[in-house]
């Protein structure tokens, strides 16, 4: 019975290591949602800002999921 509370345990972590792992993805697939010029901020049009953005956003979601993984899921 604990074996099977393991296993579904260790499965719910694949899967949000999974999610935490696709997002960035996502979020840049999805080019005509942010390939424009308009807005500007700081005089940098929206395409590159949104980029850094993501940038940033990934490294936190790879580190989250790194964290995780070799916390809970690493042997």
């Amino acid at each position: 019975m604990s074996q099977n509370v393991a296993v579904k345990s260790k499965r719910s972590l694949y899967v949000t290591v999974a999610i935490l792992t696709l997002i960035p993805f996502v979020g840049l697939a999805v080019v005509p949602l942010y390939v424009r010029t308009n807005p500007e901020i700081g005089g940098l049009p929206f395409f590159y800002w949104y980029q850094l953005l993501w940038l940033f956003l990934a490294a936190a979601l790879f580190g989250t999921a790194a964290i995780l993984f070799n916390k809970y899921g690493g042997e």
